[in-house]
């Protein structure tokens, strides 16, 4: 593998969370389906401001026993890692000051819909996440201007997500904890 990696050909076969490994840090987001090498390009300016924005909301109100981070890589197994744009994770993950998470250890994963990631963020990524058990998924609308978060809790024994919610105004849940979060907030500003 590693000569695959050496040059702009993939391996001889699937991609695994090794040749992730292998890969050099240049901050290019990487992410595997099923051994396939996924590439985003860059994330515009208003997608990074809604992920700061709602990572400095979430963490205020954040109890003892969580963490709120951004943009770190969740390894669901060999051949599937993603990496979403929010997450909540159990505290004692965080204290080991992971550059990647286990599924378990993923509380609420949240996906910023951008026009090329839609249906990754609204079909693949949630169906995924829920068969990994991440007992929350949030997705945030940007179409059309206005803001609106779409919450979900997993049915287990399905291996689904049920939407709870779709909040224009205030993010108005007890999920993962209490949160009532003014869409405002996390509202990027118009320059």
């Amino acid at each position: 593998m590693t000569a695959a990696l050496q040059s702009d050909y993939p391996p001889e076969s699937e991609w695994t969370t090794d040749d992730l490994d292998a890969l050099p840090q240049d901050g290019r987001r990487r992410e595997l389906l099923d051994g396939v090498l996924l590439m985003s390009p860059s994330p515009t300016r208003i997608h990074q401001t809604i992920a700061g924005h709602l990572m400095s909301a979430l963490d205020e109100d954040c109890p003892y026993g969580y963490d709120v981070t951004q943009a770190v890589e969740v390894r669901i197994n060999r051949t599937r890692s993603f990496i979403p744009d929010v997450l909540i994770t159990t505290a004692t993950a965080a204290a080991r000051e992971p550059s990647k998470y286990e599924p378990h250890e993923v509380v609420l994963a949240v996906e910023i819909v951008s026009p090329n990631t839609r249906s990754i963020d609204r079909v693949l990524k949630p169906a995924l996440y829920a068969q990994a058990g991440i007992p929350f998924y949030w997705r945030i609308e940007t179409e059309g201007g206005a803001l609106e978060v779409v919450t979900y809790r997993i049915d287990a024994v399905n291996e689904v997500y049920t939407e709870t919610g779709r909040w224009t105004k205030f993010v108005d849940t007890g999920e993962p904890f209490p949160i009532n979060l003014p869409i405002s907030r996390i509202t990027p500003r118009v320059r």
